[in-house]
């Protein structure tokens, strides 16, 4: 590709990237002082593996209410189009061992849970696509591959 993009993914080779991985995407720094950072958490390898929508969507209902059980300076949770994982937004937090952390935490509590938090016509915008045990397996499949989490291309060791 010759031509820089805007958005910060669109420069990243998917094709040499190792799923699942954790990594810090971009930051903003506002005019305040404070920053936002954002991580691309990967669970499924890019154009070789998705999360079905019904498994994705409950599992960004789960991530985004129990991660700020863990974390006071989550700002957002948002699933990527392509269905492969996940942005998580944080205001003034650039440690990669944190968000690990913080993930790890809130993957066990996906798997502790009795039911999708606000799965419903009243508070959800399609209530009808969700999946609790969705969610669960890519909790699993996820929290199996955590060694690897710091290992975003294919060529590279965990360290």
């Amino acid at each position: 590709m010759s031509k820089k993009m805007n958005v910060e993914s669109f420069n990243l080779d998917h094709t040499k990237v190792d799923a699942p991985y954790v990594r810090m995407a971009g930051k903003v720094e506002g005019e305040n002082g404070d920053t936002i950072y954002k991580y691309d958490l990967r669970f499924k390898q890019p154009n070789k593996a998705h999360m079905t929508m019904p498994a994705l969507h409950s599992l960004e209902h789960m991530l985004a209410e129990f991660s700020r059980n863990h974390h006071s300076r989550v700002v957002d949770i948002s699933p990527m189009g392509c269905q492969t994982g996940f942005y998580l937004s944080l205001i003034n937090d650039d440690s990669i061992d944190e968000v690990m952390s913080l993930l790890e935490k809130t993957l066990d509590d996906i798997l502790q849970a009795d039911e999708v938090p606000a799965c419903n016509e009243y508070q959800c915008g399609w209530a009808a696509s969700h999946s609790l045990e969705g969610a669960k397996e890519m909790a699993r499949e996820m929290l199996a591959e955590k060694d690897s989490w710091p290992v975003i291309f294919k060529d590279e060791e965990a360290s």
